[in-house]
């Protein structure tokens, strides 16, 4: 009961949430200095002065502010999402197309950063203080500081430029339609993009499970467990790797934002058709506003659902949290 209404006021919580972003990312997006009549005129040069009036009482520019928010929150509420200036579509049928992109893009990131940054956790906990634990730190805390769009274009110059192992980008080969493309051609696509977004959490995983198996290592049952003849191998499995599995899972459920976040460049720089490529350019040459507000409050929901997993996860795993939260 305790676990349902701790749950029940989450949700509430991120519903309020989710009512702040829409209202802030409206706000931002009309004091935008290229409105929809701009763009517009922009691209139409010579458009007549009807024309632009009948797209201004489309946009429903002259009408207040307020009205105008709480028109396009009632849409939202209702699954219309608006039209995309840029593609011409509902802004939904956008966004369903390139997430199923996207989605594949961060799954696979966010796998490859949970194994690999939680391995590399206990490998430098198991070695701690000695040279292995010195080095593969360094190289974390080294990986924790270079930006996503650095690395991608590293991994551009040394494995598509140079060695030719990979291609330049797009998510399947040029040309080719999309219902003849194999499933090892599009990992092939995925590869590099996907090891270039996992750099962003598995740095970050693989010293925080360090520092948690480090103090699992220091505790007196620990201790008592080698007095008993247990060996490294016997204490990581079944003392260690239990005690810093629950921080890891809430860490790796945490990390939807930045995983959504870094798929913005990773995408941009591989030519990745998917919701962060499209987020960027909505935001800045299109200036595709429906599109653009719709992929905020999609992103808000996507990590608000990923709080919620984790959150649930935590109190599903450790019994603590239960009483914590019944507290």
């Amino acid at each position: 009961m305790a676990n349902l209404k701790s749950v029940t006021i989450y949700i509430l919580r991120g519903l309020t949430l989710l009512l702040a972003v829409s209202l802030l990312s409206f706000v931002l997006a009309s004091a935008s200095p290229i409105s929809p009549e701009t763009r517009y005129r922009l691209s139409h040069p010579g458009v007549s002065d009807e024309n632009v009036e009948k797209m201004r009482e489309y946009w429903g520019i002259d009408e207040p502010p307020a009205e105008r928010y709480l028109g396009w929150l009632d849409g939202i509420l209702r699954g219309e999402w608006g039209t995309s200036t840029s593609y011409r579509q509902p802004v939904l049928d956008v966004i369903g197309v390139r997430f199923k992109a996207s989605l594949a893009l961060m799954m696979s990131a966010w796998a490859l950063s949970g194994i690999f940054g939680f391995s590399a956790g206990c490998f430098m906990a198991v070695f701690r203080d000695r040279w292995p634990d010195r080095i593969v730190r360094r190289i974390c805390l080294f990986m924790c500081s270079i930006p996503t769009f650095w690395i991608g274009l590293v991994f551009l110059a040394v494995f598509a430029a140079a060695l030719g192992w990979f291609p330049f980008g797009l998510a399947a080969p040029p040309g080719v339609p999309p219902e003849a493309v194999t499933l090892g051609q599009r990992i092939h696509h995925l590869i590099l993009p996907a090891l270039t977004l996992s750099f962003l959490s598995f740095a970050n995983l693989a010293l925080h499970t360090r520092e948690k198996l480090a103090d699992v290592y220091a505790s007196d049952y620990v201790l008592f467990a080698r007095a008993r003849g247990e060996g490294e191998a016997r204490i990581l499995f079944r003392h260690g790797i239990r005690n810093a599995m629950i921080p890891a899972v809430v860490m790796q459920f945490g990390s939807f934002a930045e995983l959504f976040g870094g798929s913005v460049f990773a995408e941009t720089i591989f030519s990745y058709p998917g919701l962060g490529a499209a987020a960027a350019a909505a935001g800045t040459g299109a200036s595709d506003i429906p599109l653009f507000l719709g992929i905020v409050m999609f992103s808000s929901c996507f990590v608000f659902i990923g709080n919620l997993i984790a959150n649930i996860l935590t109190q599903a795993i450790d019994p603590r949290t239960r009483e914590g939260a019944a507290a």
